[in-house]
């Protein structure tokens, strides 16, 4: 009974002559002999990427799924008869184990997790199934890993069952029992429900529709698993980072069918590239007309609700209360997106054509060699666990990242590769787990300005700070939890990644980026910069002065001015992790510790409140209110002043800079370096003012570990004001476009 194929009573095939979807097909053909051998060839490609489970792993998971639900059954009878039911209730109790996701799709891949749902009649409440329904599953000797969630916005039991990872949810009826043959899909189940059994249903039941709103099931898998795995190679497949998530690209399929229903596998992947490269977004895509159920839960209508207006490119679950699945994509995720679909389009029209094979469709773009210009964020812990929790966190919120720079004027695209990779450590003796994502940018074309400042030191600021907030509010930060963000060009990405990531690079120059110099001087932009940001800082605008951090004024782009008067440790700018420093923790402030190496550490500081006052010329003044705790407060800061200036097109700068600037220290290389050589210059040598700028860092990482002396015991909750306020260099982010 737990075949994803025939489970929960999904039919087969259905005679084509139903009508499916809200508009009538586009086309009723059916398919021809070269449409089945370009689909045998189809199932060919896709076999050696995994995407089909052996028979054998199949029958593993339908065993392991009746178990559980054995287990359901036996653990609501005990329930039953601690409460006293009559023993006629107890003998038909029932309770059942649900399936969903892609394996109910039937489209799971080898090795994939399943979503499970336990459903429980009236008389058994959520508490009992995390006290004695997790109990019961720990005493299970297939059950390891076990662990509940269950202050998730949508409750869970996670475990791995024999080798199968599976995430339960949990739903209680106003049913007294719960028949075998129950369909999840009825309206009526959902009076009276408390809001976490209606959101766990909503899996099974947005599953169960989409499975009856296609007219073959079988055509649909093939057609799905096909573009799952073209949306995983082309990085576009992610819906906590702004893309689509599985439920979203199985809607995209479905209405592709529905427009299509007697067409197969070959012609619907062509199809479902065709109708989306055209789509008019943001039309909605619907399965089916929306009903209204009368039960007063929050669905999506842009007539209603304003926000609902605002989604670029919604997708609508077809099951009541209708929810848009995509309203994290972006401007610049939904420009890829399309960009792709446009892509996939021309390539499959190829292949109809015999002139390409499919495995042109499925080839991964080389996302490193895309751009020339990318942001590294950096997150980093001192252990595993804590570097999972806060690695979850970090993703979750990139999205923020990318909507603030998109809205940057100068910017066209930031696109966030979905992936994340392992970081370098900055410093080998010390135990660190660091994960790191990438996004590359595409700048604006302007006319008639050789040389383009762009400031993004605002945009990270603000979502390091944002980062860091939710961490302690939620009580999950540590102190070492550190994030940084830095810009780097496509030239030195080998510097961070292994080299099969990279893949078709051409050699690289030793161009001496060291890890470290990330900033440097390589950024085509000229980064004012810092590159790498450290801790966070909510700096007002600030604006950055022409002093440079040494002090000298330096006409360009200001890099990073000089902080004066800033208690440092009060300020929250962004900061970039000054290297050198280990980690002098000042009193409030941000830490942006920068380790030594790495590529900017980020400071632990979360930022909380901080009143910062506006930096007035160059200075910025801020008292903030210390960082929680030490942890917070802990190691040089290197606020980055400079708050984003959005514009600073072109500063009487000469043409030629296009360097970037180092301004920020060279150590702030150092940051990123992987080992503290020196990094060698590329042509675009640094200016001669890093050094400067190096030396005071180091002073003022002097003075702020003494300073942090005094005052590192008033870390409390309460803001306290440094013992005396030290300059601090600011490192912003900042780039030179040179035309």
């Amino acid at each position: 009974v737990y075949s994803p194929v025939t489970t929960q009573g999904s039919q087969q095939t259905r005679p084509p002559q139903k009508h499916y979807g809200i508009t009538s097909p586009i086309s009723l053909a059916t398919p021809k002999e070269t449409d089945c051998v370009l689909t045998q060839r189809l199932i060919e490609t896709l076999k050696p990427f995994g995407v089909f489970e052996e028979e054998e792993e199949l029958q593993r998971r339908i065993l392991i799924l009746g178990k559980l639900n054995n287990l359901v059954k036996e653990w609501i009878r005990e329930i039953s008869e601690s409460k006293n039911l009559p023993q006629s209730v107890i003998e038909n109790v029932g309770g059942k184990i649900f399936t969903f996701g892609s394996y109910r799709l039937g489209v799971h891949t080898k090795g994939a997790d399943i979503d499970a749902l336990c459903v429980a009649p009236r008389h058994v409440d959520r508490s009992d199934f995390f006290t004695s329904f997790y109990d019961k599953l720990k005493l299970q000797e297939e059950v390891k890993d076990l662990r509940a969630v269950e202050e998730a916005f949508v409750p869970v039991i996670k475990l791995c069952f024999d080798g199968i990872e599976i995430d339960i949810l949990f739903a209680r009826l106003a049913l007294q029992t719960i028949p075998e043959d129950l369909d999840l899909r009825d309206d009526s189940l959902l009076k009276n429900l408390d809001i976490r059994c209606i959101r766990s249903l909503n899996g099974c039941r947005v599953t169960d529709e989409i499975l009856h709103l296609v007219p073959n099931i079988d055509n649909f898998r093939l057609t799905l698993r096909a573009i799952k795995l073209w949306a995983k190679r082309h990085n576009i497949y992610s819906n906590i980072l702004g893309f689509l998530g599985g439920v979203s690209w199985a809607m995209l399929v479905a209405r592709t069918c529905q427009l299509y229903p007697n067409a197969i596998a070959s012609t619907l992947v062509h199809k479902f590239f065709l109708v989306f490269s055209k789509w008019e977004w943001p039309n909605p895509v619907l399965l089916k007309q929306p009903e209204e159920c009368n039960l007063n839960l929050p669905v999506w209508d842009p007539r209603v609700n304003p926000s609902d207006r605002y989604h670029l490119m919604p997708i609508i679950t077809p099951a009541y209360p209708q929810q848009n699945s995509t309203y994290n994509v972006s401007v610049s995720t939904r420009m890829v997106m399309v960009e792709e679909f446009k892509q996939g389009l021309a390539i499959t029209d190829e292949i109809l054509l015999s002139k390409a094979e499919w495995s042109k469709l499925f080839e991964a773009p080389n996302f490193f060699q895309k751009y020339k210009h990318y942001i590294v964020l950096l997150a980093s812990a001192p252990t595993e666990k804590q570097r999972l929790e806060w690695v979850g966190l970090v993703e979750s919120k990139i999205r923020i990242l990318v909507g603030s720079l998109e809205k940057n004027e100068f910017i066209t695209l930031a696109h966030v590769n979905p992936q994340s990779f392992p970081a370098p450590k900055d410093n080998p003796d010390k135990e660190e787990f660091r994960t790191m994502w990438v996004i590359g940018l595409v700048f604006k074309k302007t006319e008639n300005s050789e040389n383009l400042s762009v400031d993004l030191t605002y945009d990270i600021q603000s979502f390091t700070d944002t980062v860091y907030r939710q961490a302690i509010n939620s009580k999950m930060f540590e102190v070492d939890m550190k994030i940084a963000a830095m810009h780097v060009k496509r030239r030195q990405l080998h510097q961070l990644l292994p080299n099969h990531v990279l893949q078709k690079k051409k050699k690289h120059s030793a161009e001496g980026v060291r890890l470290t110099a990330l900033n440097d001087s390589s950024l085509d932009l000229s980064m004012d910069s810092d590159n790498s940001m450290s801790v966070p800082s909510p700096t007002s605008a600030m604006k950055t002065s022409p002093l440079n951090s040494s002090g000298s004024s330096q006409g360009r782009n200001s890099p990073a001015p000089a902080v004066t008067a800033a208690s440092v440790t009060n300020t929250q700018a962004p900061e970039v992790s000054v290297p050198q420093v280990n980690s002098s923790e000042s009193s409030g402030g941000t830490s942006s510790e920068s380790i030594p190496q790495t590529a900017t550490q980020p400071a632990i500081s979360p930022p909380p409140k901080p009143t910062v006052s506006r930096v007035v010329s160059s200075t910025r003044l801020v008292n903030q209110p210390p960082r929680p705790s030490g942890n917070a407060a802990t190691k040089i800061p290197n606020p980055i002043a400079g708050m984003k200036r959005t514009s600073s097109p072109h500063k009487e700068e000469s043409p030629k800079k296009t360097r970037t600037e180092e301004d920020e220290t060279s150590e702030e290389a150092n940051c990123l370096a992987l080992s503290g050589h020196d990094k060698t210059e590329t042509k675009e040598q640094l200016d001669t003012e890093t050094s400067t700028a190096q030396s005071e860092t180091i002073q003022t990482a002097a003075s702020l570990l003494a300073s942090q002396k005094t005052s590192s015991t008033d870390l409390s909750d309460i803001p306290a004001l440094p013992a005396n306020p030290i300059p601090v260099i600011k490192n912003s982010i900042k780039l030179r476009l040179n035309r």
